[in-house]
């Protein structure tokens, strides 16, 4: 990447993704992880703790909504920065009910809590998601997509670890307390951005905001094929990861602290390839990008088929794990620059959600199978099949080579247009 292209894409528009990312990513394990320690340790039975999972369906079902934050302007700050306060301030504000209320004071009221937490969470990555694609344009998607998921994962590791450490020396209701308040300075960064210059109006009616984007989608050439480009890309990819750390732990006899530390060696290696993957972009396009990038998530499959054969070695471990975690970070990058590409500004929230919905339908079912075809055929066949699964989705983006390119030059081109974004 040459210095003028550095300098054309590093604008703070890029800089706006990292505080976003973090308040994106800091409900997650408040409600998954982090949540499940505290009914842990609170004593709370297995049966009782298993059923909290259920709080992240709205994570898999946000599209549902979605066309009512296309349709709603709230009467302040514009129409996505007022459902981005309102969303900052809902969570800031559950979180610290959570706090103070505790799981001991009555399950089913925490569970109202914690579901509200990921009702709003969920909402917000839906207008994160719209205000994204509708301020980068096209040269500054895959930087900002890598500066996003930097802060993300910077959000994890402080809902995850960080509020294990709190919780451990103040108790939980202290961590959480810390929690909101972190959620809170996300309402300083949204008061201080502009609102996104690409966006156009609101849908006209209600009936408009829930059939328009599918009705605008689907009248695109090859709109069906594209939704199984979105399916397939990262299938292999997400069909190796359904039983990574069960592959590392059960059938490589790895120790959990062993795992630990090669987890945050893979964080590091996912924001290094996002933004090494976001900075390649600009010159590659997102054609090749895709296809560059998820040759190499393919590859990265390989080096676990490699580790099951050598058998237990922490050089092969960390090769493997960083490998596929760089790789993974590349691909992500130019998966959300596409899935970008995808969205009609018009309709930018509810498209982004159904096609992330569309996306998440390859992982969602992937665990049964993983775990038959280990069982049937051992480790190293099923890594192998991982890669095999990898394939389609190669193929298939081959041959919707024009259609990908053409919506990235539409961006690039005709930002007045009234073209599919």
């Amino acid at each position: 990447m040459n210095r003028a292209t550095l300098r054309a894409v590093l604008t703070p528009r890029l800089g706006i993704m990292l505080p976003l990312g973090f308040a994106s990513g800091l409900p997650l394990a408040l409600t998954g992880g982090t949540l499940q320690a505290w009914l842990t340790e609170a004593g709370l039975d297995l049966t009782t703790i298993g059923l909290f999972a259920y709080v992240g369906l709205p994570y898999t079902l946000k599209f549902l909504w979605a066309p009512v934050m296309d349709r709603i302007v709230p009467p302040w700050l514009g129409h996505r920065r007022g459902w981005m306060i309102v969303t900052q301030t809902g969570l800031a504000l559950a979180l610290t009910l959570m706090a103070f209320i505790g799981p001991g004071s009555g399950a089913q009221i925490f569970a109202a809590l914690a579901l509200g937490v990921a009702f709003l969470s969920a909402s917000q990555d839906i207008v994160f998601d719209a205000y994204r694609t509708d301020l980068l344009k096209p040269d500054e998607r895959g930087l900002g997509a890598a500066t996003w998921v930097m802060g993300y994962r910077i959000a994890m590791m402080a809902s995850g670890s960080l509020a294990l450490i709190v919780a451990a020396r103040l108790g939980w209701s202290s961590a959480y307390l810390c929690m909101a308040g972190l959620m809170a300075l996300g309402i300083v960064t949204i008061l201080m951005i502009p609102e996104p210059e690409a966006a156009r109006a609101a849908p006209q009616s209600m009936s408009e905001a829930v059939w328009g984007p599918l009705s605008e989608f689907l009248s695109r050439p090859m709109a069906l094929a594209l939704l199984g480009l979105i399916v397939l890309y990262k299938l292999g990819d997400a069909f190796a990861g359904a039983l990574t750390t069960s592959f590392l732990l059960r059938g490589m006899a790895f120790s959990s602290e062993d795992i630990g530390l090669v987890r945050a060696f893979g964080i590091g290696a996912t924001i290094l390839g996002a933004f090494i993957g976001g900075g390649m972009m600009p010159q590659l396009g997102l054609f090749r990008s895709l296809m560059v990038f998820g040759v190499l998530q393919a590859l990265s499959n390989l080096s676990f088929l490699w580790l099951a054969w050598v058998g237990k070695s922490y050089a092969v471990m960390a090769f493997a794990v960083g490998f596929e975690n760089l790789t993974g970070g590349m691909g992500t990058a130019a998966f959300v620059a596409l899935v970008m590409s995808l969205c009609n500004h018009r309709y930018t929230a509810t498209q982004f959600a159904l096609l992330s919905s569309v996306e998440a339908l390859g992982r969602v079912f992937l665990g049964w199978p993983a775990a038959k075809l280990v069982g049937l055929a051992g480790w190293g066949p099923f890594f192998f099949v991982t890669f095999l699964a990898a394939l389609p989705g190669l193929w298939l983006l081959w041959v919707l080579r024009k259609p990908v390119t053409q919506h990235a030059e539409l961006n690039a081109g005709r930002e007045g247009a009234e073209v599919p974004c």
